[in-house]
């Protein structure tokens, strides 16, 4: 997760990196400049510590505040808190309640967060008539975390209806327990599994490392130091992921829908696409599609969503992403997973601590600072 000692509750070893420097690069081909669409931030809403979100029943969007309260934004704004589970997390480090998602027919709610001992966990709730069912929580998976940096935490469902949990490298700083290169260990690594095909969930029979005796059944990808925030394009299913970077490096990270997963991402071998403290480039690294380094502002990548709304069609497919310490909205033009162009969108959301896309499509900026704006037409 990001965390920040300037900002009212993140401390500052998730930023861990780079910088949304002008001098911005593709990772394999120069990008070409083209007219940026014209936004603007609309805030609609003040939460505490907002983190995380998700799209709702009903044209809702869910807001998850990092102390472990979870609250619904509609049209008459954010209501009282419909979860709580502060009792139960813990906010020091870069900890907290740091994921949510439902599942396709909303009829369950997951949460992602580190337990009062640090290991990251996440659990389930089943939803009735849009609301949760407390009595019905239950804990999917566990993963027991070294240090309290670089713990990834976001959840997702992917189009192929499986469960997907991004999981950091464990922390301190460098990799030192080598875990990113390590299928021995759910750390570093992109999960997939099926949380309703077993208890406490299954492994879906196409995960790439099933029948590997070395390597763990839930892994999709690996190589991965703190996997922030990713997304799949709502139109395409693509996957992207916003990697956090060690010293220099800030990257994206690109796979097709076709992927049969087993993507190696290169950490803590590579940072980006340069060798990382004299590492060697393993022969399968998938190098990111975008990458920047720190010479700005920029200090840690957030990532975000391709754009799928109608509010603003000179946006419309185009990836939105920003930088927890330089907050300014910029997009990726993406094709066969090239970047074709980049652009920003002249607006900044302070500090960027997460994307939300709502069920219509239209994106949604967290700031941990309390703001939460929607990406308007300016």
């Amino acid at each position: 997760m990001k965390v920040r000692t300037r900002s009212s509750a993140l401390v500052g070893t998730i930023c861990l990196v780079a910088s949304l420097a002008l001098t911005t690069a593709s990772a394999d081909e120069p990008t070409a400049p083209h007219q940026a669409a014209k936004v603007a931030l609309k805030e609609v809403a003040t939460a505490q510590n907002p983190i995380a979100g998700a799209a709702g029943p009903g044209g809702t969007v869910w807001i998850a505040e990092r102390a472990g309260t979870v609250r619904v934004l509609d049209d008459k704004g954010l209501g009282e808190p419909v979860l709580d589970i502060s009792g139960d997390t813990t906010t020091d480090g870069e900890r907290g309640l740091l994921g949510i998602a439902f599942d396709k027919g909303f009829a369950h709610f997951y949460i992602s967060y580190t337990n009062l001992e640090g290991t990251s966990t996440v659990d389930e709730f089943a939803v009735r008539h849009g609301k949760i069912r407390p009595n019905t929580r239950r804990t999917v998976l566990t993963q027991t975390q070294p240090y309290s940096n670089h713990n990834g935490g976001d959840i997702r469902f992917g189009p192929d209806g499986y469960l997907y949990i991004a999981l950091g490298d464990g922390g301190s700083g460098g990799d030192p327990h080598s875990n990113g290169q390590n299928l021995d260990t759910l750390l570093g690594k992109m999960l997939r599994i099926d949380p309703l095909g077993g208890r406490p969930y299954a492994i879906p029979r196409d995960n790439p490392f099933v029948n590997d005796p070395n390597a763990r059944d839930e892994i999709w990808a690996y190589g991965l130091r703190n996997p922030w925030r990713f997304s799949f394009d709502a139109r395409t299913g693509d996957l992207l992921i916003g990697d956090v970077g060690q010293s220099d490096w800030e990257e994206i990270d690109w796979a097709p829908a076709r992927s049969r997963g087993g993507e190696n991402y290169g950490w803590s071998q590579m940072e980006g696409t340069h060798p990382f403290r004299g590492g060697t480039e393993p022969a399968n690294h998938v190098p990111p599609v975008h990458e920047y380094d720190r010479t700005g502002l920029g200090c840690s990548v957030t990532g975000g969503y391709v754009y799928r709304g109608k509010a603003i069609p000179d946006l419309r497919g185009q990836y939105v992403f920003s930088d927890y310490c330089d907050g300014t909205l910029r997009t990726l033009r993406m094709k066969n997973g090239k970047v074709t162009g980049e652009s920003d969108l002249g607006v900044n959301g302070g500090e960027v601590i997460s994307f939300v896309q709502g069920g219509d499509g239209e994106l949604y900026v967290l700031a941990i600072g309390g703001s939460v704006s929607r990406i308007d037409p300016a």
